[in-house]
């Protein structure tokens, strides 16, 4: 039996699998009741023998994280020509490191470039794909270590608002270091930093700096006036790296594209595609105005490998797979207004989420604006917020995560899935209305 046989075999399987899953999502709880341990893998039982496995051990015990009703962290799901373009990427199987040999680099500098466009991004910017916002925010802070080292031989103190998790393990991983990290003040009942005193800081700072601005903060979705911040910094000689995991797909939506006016600043930026753009895992750009500086920090030398512009030489990774074939095909299949839709539209959930939360007698925990809403039983502490947030969850219907506004505890809905309906809202309320009358029916 010639092997495209083999190929043609597995691939069916995977394609009834696949089907399977999600001609379910809508409907199948969002996270499972319980999830086991994962039974010894069936090494050397075969193709049936282990897609089987999967289908009986592993497929039911899968989250709907996928679906249009998972509101955890922030997590898109996959249009249907991204996926489409994923399972092409993993047939064809580029190594997207250098540009010999493969239209592939190229296809993907084109990809890079017309979301540079799109995000209002200067047209110097050049941007590279990596794995994640994680990954994004490395190459940013990385690049800007390498700068400040250039410029003044100092490592540089990072200053922000709200900074995401990951700034602080990019700061570790880089050498800049957690301790230097200088928390701003945020602006009375915003997540935003405060300009006046983003200004202070820096006035009063010796040695270089790194401000980094949030598009799109996680816990509220707010952004940071990034034409303030960026004019701050230009006075400062600060290094302006703009976090917009998610934030920055305001840019396809004309109602909220005026939040990242002044990303054109910006020295180094993240965009997550993972998220907002609902491409699979694992996809991100990082973009920065300085290549010359990126390459010096990330250059893999060696005699066997190409020089300029060879994407090995801008990044963590040698090696990638072809991850911009899906946000290829999904801006190529939809266009910017086609993505502006489902953006505009989840925006117009959350709105609608804390309309009816506040109707059950919750509190909305912010001006809700983009796609994130924090609320909070008004029986205030940690107990009456994990109580409520684990029957929602229960319920198979939704699932949110906790947080911490202000130091409040609260419980936080992300609407970031391209297929998310209004009747998904209706249906989300309903399981938190239940929540709440159960544990009301408790305590009386």
């Amino acid at each position: 039996m010639s092997s495209i046989h083999h190929y043609r075999d597995a691939l069916d399987h995977a394609r009834r699998i696949a089907d399977e899953f999600l001609a379910t999502l809508a409907e199948r709880p969002v996270t499972p009741v319980h999830v086991p341990a994962a039974p010894p893998l069936p090494e050397g039982a075969g193709l049936e023998a282990a897609m089987a496995w999967l289908v009986e051990r592993v497929q039911p015990f899968l989250s709907a994280s996928p679906g249009p009703r998972y509101l955890g962290f922030v997590t898109g799901g996959a249009t249907p020509e991204a996926l489409a373009a994923d399972w092409i990427a993993s047939a064809w199987d580029q190594n997207v490191s250098n540009e010999v040999g493969s239209i592939a680099a190229a296809l993907e500098a084109t990809t890079v470039a017309a979301y540079a466009d799109i995000f209002g991004l200067d047209p110097a910017m050049r941007g590279q794909f990596v794995s994640g916002a994680t990954s994004a925010n490395l190459v940013g802070l990385a690049t800007a270590r390498h700068w400040a080292q250039h410029n003044q031989g100092a490592l540089p103190h990072v200053f922000a608002g709200a900074a995401h998790s990951s700034i602080l393990k990019a700061m570790a991983i880089s050498g800049i270091g957690r301790e230097r990290h200088m928390p701003v003040s945020t602006l009375p009942g915003r997540t935003s930093v405060d300009p006046a005193a983003l200004r202070e800081a820096l006035a009063s700072h010796k040695g270089p700096a790194v401000v980094v601005a949030s598009a799109g903060e996680v816990n509220t979705g707010d952004f940071d006036d990034l034409q303030a911040l960026a004019a701050i910094c230009a006075d400062a000689g600060a290094w302006l790296h703009v976090d917009g995991a998610f934030g920055l797909f305001a840019a396809f939506d004309d109602v909220q594209r005026h939040k990242v006016t002044g990303v054109e600043r910006a020295d180094s930026v993240t965009v997550d595609l993972h998220k907002w753009l609902n491409v699979p895992y694992d996809s991100a750009i990082a973009y920065t105005r300085h290549p010359d500086l990126q390459r010096e920090v990330f250059a893999a030398t060696s005699a066997y490998l190409g020089d300029d512009p060879d994407p090995l030489h801008y990044t963590p990774e040698n090696s990638r797979r072809f991850r911009a074939l899906a946000a290829w095909m999904v801006l190529a299949v939809r266009g910017r207004e086609g993505i502006g839709r489902w953006v505009a539209a989840n925006c117009a959930q959350a709105r609608a989420l804390a309309t009816g939360l506040g109707l059950l007698g919750l509190d909305v925990l912010h001006e809700v604006d983009l796609n994130i809403v924090a609320f909070a039983p008004r029986a205030d502490g940690a107990a009456a917020r994990d109580a409520l947030l684990a029957r929602i969850n229960a319920s198979g219907e939704v699932f949110m995560t906790p947080t911490v506004l202000k130091g409040r505890p609260g419980i936080r809905a992300a609407f970031s899935n391209w297929s998310t309906s209004d009747a998904d809202v209706d249906r989300i309320l309903a399981a938190v209305g239940r929540g709440v009358t159960a544990l009301r029916e408790v305590r009386s």
